[in-house]
């Protein structure tokens, strides 16, 4: 009989739900639409403010200031235009109907967006509340400025709270469905915390993880009992596949004698081609292979998002090649490549059992890891080095943190292997 999914004693009234990476993809409005009316100056300041939060340097509400900040005396009405062009992330307007015919009250709430974008996201979802922050203007012209209580550390949460006593509602009721740590203030409200593709944060405090379509949020939303399907779909596996094959830039470089550091040079030219091939496809231009490499490969709702997973696992590589003498170089790239991509693979096809750390990775997903690791990393290393490189990969794979896994996993992976005696 096929496993299914266990039906919730008592189904939410309320569903919250994050807008930037939940509704529209992650960070284009602003990277990648308003900043085409700023100049390459103001576009650096957006994006480093946007790397300062994203590392934690600084509190989302300062990031947001800096970056209105270089939109001041830009026509509301014209960044409301180019909002309007962004594409939904796919399933989004399935999930809103099928909520809305089963009778759920649903919210936005976003700490990103200005509340006259939120609203009108809400009127073409039938969301029944809508919340962003105040942008200031003076003549139809954006001042720069910024406020209300979206922006602010607890904010997304008086929103909730708000909503709640108005609706009547206890922490039963409700449900949220988030992305970033932005989000957590709202987790100790409701009863059921939904992870879409979150960080390492939310990875730990979700009740479940979802990744890949929005439309795999409904059955724990709306207490159905469904068979769980696991199987990889061939977008899946032409990614790890992609990813697996990075084995053979560390058998091509031992085995035919090239040089660590032109190779590293090389993975490095083609990485600059990508990030021109993505920088292009924003902006609606596709650079021939790449792009069609990229459509194919990137998860859906990264598909019309910058993807950055490319950019990461080729640093991962590089990092790899630079920092260790061979064969623990080598070794560190196999156990990286074939770890990780053989344990996405069998824990998205035969995994049951999460870690309770980190509920978007599998048990067996990472066992099987472990093995394609071990036998990888052998073919450059002892079998005692490379159990502990296996070893030491897999765990981090599973450790939800604020670095992304395609670096840390081959650099403790070969730190670890270099320190055995």
């Amino acid at each position: 009989m096929p496993e299914t999914q266990p039906a919730r004693q008592k189904k939410p009234r309320l569903i919250v739900f994050d807008v930037e990476g939940i509704v529209i993809p992650k960070r284009r409005y602003l990277l990648f639409e308003a900043s085409r009316r700023v100049t390459v100056l103001k576009f650096i300041k957006m994006l480093w403010a946007g790397l300062l939060y994203e590392t934690g340097l600084i509190r989302l509400e300062t990031a947001l200031r800096r970056i209105y900040k270089q939109l001041q005396g830009l026509p509301i009405d014209d960044l409301f235009q180019l909002f309007n062009k962004i594409p939904l992330i796919p399933g989004v307007e399935e999930v809103f109907q099928k909520l809305k015919h089963a009778g759920y009250k649903t919210a936005l709430i976003s700490s990103g967006l200005p509340q006259i974008f939120v609203d009108e996201l809400a009127k073409r979802l039938g969301a029944d509340y809508a919340f962003g922050f105040e942008l200031e203007a003076a003549n139809g012209l954006v001042s720069g400025q910024i406020g209300g209580d979206s922006v602010r550390t607890e904010g997304k949460a008086l929103i909730m709270k708000k909503v709640m006593e108005q609706e009547r509602l206890t922490p039963s009721d409700c449900a949220v469905v988030a992305d970033d740590r932005n989000n957590v203030p709202m987790f100790s409200l409701c009863s059921t915390r939904i992870g879409y593709n979150p960080d390492f944060l939310l990875a730990y405090k979700s009740d479940v993880v979802v990744k890949g379509d929005l439309i795999e949020v409904l059955p724990y939303l709306t207490a159905q009992t469904l068979p769980v399907q696991r199987s990889v779909s061939k977008r899946d596996l032409f990614r790890e596949n992609i990813h697996i094959a990075g084995f053979f830039v560390a058998f091509f470089t031992m085995y035919l004698g090239l040089s660590r550091f032109w190779v590293a040079f090389a993975i490095l030219m083609v990485t600059l081609v990508y990030v021109i091939s993505e920088l292009a496809r924003m902006l609606g231009t596709n650079i021939p292979i790449v792009a069609t490499i990229t459509w194919n490969a990137a998860l859906q709702p990264e598909v019309y998002e910058f993807v950055t997973a490319p950019i990461f696992f080729a640093v991962g590589i590089m990092l790899a090649l630079l920092l260790f003498p061979p064969p623990i170089s080598y070794a560190s790239i196999a156990v990286f490549t074939l770890g990780d991509g053989f344990a996405t693979i069998f824990g998205k096809s035969i995994g049951k059992h999460i870690f309770p750390y980190n509920k978007g990775k599998k048990v067996e997903g990472t066992l099987f890891g472990f093995f394609f690791a071990v036998l990888g990393a052998a073919v450059f290393v002892n079998p005692p080095r490379a159990v502990l490189g296996a070893a030491t990969a897999m765990i981090i794979e599973t450790i939800p943190t604020p670095i992304n896994d395609n670096v840390t996993i081959p650099l403790a992976a070969g730190l670890a292997m270099l320190l055995l005696p």
